[in-house]
């Protein structure tokens, strides 16, 4: 152990460990711009400058170690005055416009620059000129090259993380900036629009496409009847930006505030979850006995980020991809057939809006594959984050708003459905449901518990009515390729594997709001959707009286003929922009 005294505080600390590591065990919080443990500690900002007593430069806290005996002072008149320089020459290159940007409020650039009572720039202000024109606004990923501060964390994140690569550095001096690699235009790469690169930003430099007008629109249209799904991962995330207990932030409290919001319909794509899981489970079944997993695993493919990945990473195993819809493509394609005639409406007067954790389900929602006869079965994908600006904008404050409950038929759903928003939620919420149509009976709902997982894989081998299924679990884009390659060489055989893109699944996932402390939140997220999954008296898909009535009605039988043209998709009959060839 190392000893060291920070701001006076005696801390004993781990030798290796950084002065900011140290300084937080003592509680002692050094600002910083660019710094992510064990993914970005390259000092570039250098807000994180400190003054160690007997160094006669300044030292970064982000990536230097503690000494024995070390005296460190985090906010001397020396580090504050070297703290205040380095953040007027960030602002001096930074699109200082907070009025219209949608971090103002949650940019930790501002906090910072509050922070120190910068309240003019000294320096000569340097913005790039004619870049962010430059960039597509029909893009479901959005960069402002005005509001980088270049602190790289885009990159590292794409790289360390996702593996894919996006981003790289442009232009060399003053002209350095952050730019899609490989001199590509975002809409021809190999993005798979996961959106980890948006919430580790520290500023506005990176955001989704904002389709809160278009809702509006939708809105206003007295002639649409406007359907709004929510995603279970959304309901554990929203009630964050307003200080609200997850216990308070209910998914009936949310359904108050849309309806507040003019939305005629509020439904719970949670249902449609239940219906993925009749699709997707029959399907396991249906390739498990006929011999087709011998060699690949059925890949789910309710998660468009890793959808986007496979095809553009490993367009030969696309076949292997389950061919169900997402539960927010069936939902769609449901609310405009059963729903419609259920209402008593046209299909084309139906606009779908769905609330969703994902910048990739606003471009799922847009493939050529996921349409019907009356058009998009999604009309519009908004995020958690662009709900929240709504509700602010209508200044609906939930702590005031009493529960409601949603409407019928499709606001009904099981804990299955549920924990699709946690890794490993779609996973056990099949097995539940697998098991019973290969005994007849019902298992322990918690018997599959042990494909829950943090980021990285999990591996478990079930035996079902004598029938082993080996299953793999795995979230982060970086896992999945490893996995994949661990595949291909052979190493490793699956019957089943859930590939969610972003880490811990849904609930961390690209669309959700934003810890300006840099927490990653997803996990406390999903015990929140755990806790929902044992609170509820249906815990199996099979068991959704809705659904059950829906296939009754209209659908047949899952894998039948109308199922299938409604509920399933082809995942070939698209490409990837960069798609690699095999």
């Amino acid at each position: 152990m190392v000893t060291l005294t920070i701001d006076g505080k005696i801390a004993q600390v781990p030798k290796g460990t950084t002065i900011m590591e140290a300084a937080k065990s003592v509680n002692i919080q050094i600002p910083h711009l660019c710094y992510l443990k064990e993914i970005n500690e390259i000092a570039a900002c250098r807000v994180c400058c400190v003054e160690v007593e007997g160094e006669r430069a300044m030292v970064t806290a982000c990536n230097n170690h503690v000494k024995e005996g070390m005296v460190v002072h985090t906010n001397s008149p020396r580090a504050r005055t070297t703290r205040r320089t380095n953040v007027q020459l960030i602002l001096s290159q930074h699109d200082c416009k907070c009025a219209t940007c949608v971090r103002s409020g949650n940019c930790q650039l501002q906090n910072i620059s509050n922070d120190l009572g910068i309240l003019e720039l000294p320096f000569e202000t340097q913005l790039p000129h004619g870049l962010r024109s430059a960039w597509t606004k029909t893009f479901p990923l959005y960069r402002d090259f005005n509001k980088c501060i270049k602190c790289m964390r885009c990159i590292q994140v794409c790289d360390k993380i996702q593996t894919l690569s996006i981003w790289d550095l442009a232009g060399t001096g003053s002209r350095t900036t952050i730019d899609v690699s490989g001199n590509r235009v975002i809409k021809d790469s190999d993005c798979a629009l996961c959106g980890q690169c948006i919430t580790h930003c520290p500023v506005g430099g990176l955001r989704e496409r904002d389709d809160t007008a278009k809702a509006r629109m939708a809105l206003a249209d007295k002639e649409k009847i406007t359907v709004v799904q929510v995603a279970p991962a959304v309901r554990t995330a929203w009630g964050e930006y307003f200080g609200l207990d997850r216990e308070e932030a209910t998914m009936e409290r949310m359904a108050a505030a849309l309806r507040r919001l003019g939305f005629d319909y509020i439904y719970d794509t949670n249902f449609s979850a239940d219906l993925t899981i009749m699709e997707e489970g029959n399907e396991l079944l249906h390739r498990l006995k006929s011999g087709a997993l011998v060699r690949w695993p059925m890949f789910t493919s309710c998660c468009p980020g890793w959808v986007r990945f496979l095809k553009s990473q490993y367009p030969e195993l696309t076949s292997q991809l389950s061919t169900a819809k997402s539960p927010q493509q069936m939902f769609g394609a449901v609310s405009k057939t059963w729903l419609a005639e259920k209402l008593n409406v046209a299909p084309e007067k139906i606009c779908c809006v769905s609330i969703m954790p994902c910048v990739a389900k606003k471009s799922e929602a847009e493939l050529p594959t996921m349409r019907g006869e009356s058009g998009p079965d999604v009309d519009i994908v908004l995020t958690t984050r662009e709900l929240v600006r709504m509700m602010r904008a209508d200044h609906l404050d939930p702590h005031f708003i009493e529960e409601e409950p949603l409407d019928d038929p499709m606001g009904v759903h099981t804990g299955a459905g549920v924990i699709f928003g946690a890794t490993g939620g779609v996973m056990e919420a099949a097995l539940r449901t697998v098991s019973y149509v290969l005994t007849g009976e019902n298992p322990d709902p918690d018997a599959f518990s042990a494909v829950r997982t943090e980021p990285g894989l999990r591996e478990v081998t079930y035996t079902v009515a004598g029938i082993p299924v080996r299953c793999a679990v795995v979230s982060g884009l970086g896992n999945a390729r490893k996995l994949i390659e661990q595949l291909k060489e052979g190493k490793v055989h699956y019957d089943f594997v859930e590939v969610m893109a972003c880490p811990g699944g849904c609930v961390g996932g690209g669309g959700q709001p934003i810890s300006v402390e840099d927490e990653e939140l997803y996990g406390v997220r999903g015990e929140r959707l755990y806790d929902l999954d044992q609170s509820n008296p249906l815990r199996f898909s099979h068991e959704n009286p809705v659904v059950q009535a829906l296939y009754q009605e209209y659908l047949g039988e899952p894998l039948g003929e109308k199922a299938h043209h409604l509920l399933h998709t082809d995942h070939k009959a698209w490409d990837m922009p960069a798609q690699k060839e095999h």
